[in-house]
């Protein structure tokens, strides 16, 4: 049972280390996207803790002109 799964009619020398390349692969990928986006998350961090907290009042406050929203809609 076990050999016929390793086996695979005679392709598992080739289906294999296709299915091993293509996990390392994947896997390396996943490894470098979330090396990135710890690395921008730090930047992110260090670049909006050094806002004052009146600026973000002064976003909060603005408001949206109802004609801008009705627009959007469409």
């Amino acid at each position: 049972m076990i050999n016929d799964l390793l086996i695979l009619g005679g392709y598992g020398q080739y289906v294999w280390p296709a299915f091993i390349f293509t996990f390392l692969c994947c896997f390396s990928l996943y490894l470098k996207t979330r090396m990135e986006l710890k690395k921008n998350e730090k930047i992110f961090i260090r670049e909006f803790s050094r806002l004052p907290d009146a600026e973000f009042k002064v976003i909060k406050s603005k408001k949206m002109p109802r004609k801008a929203c009705l627009e959007s809609t469409y």
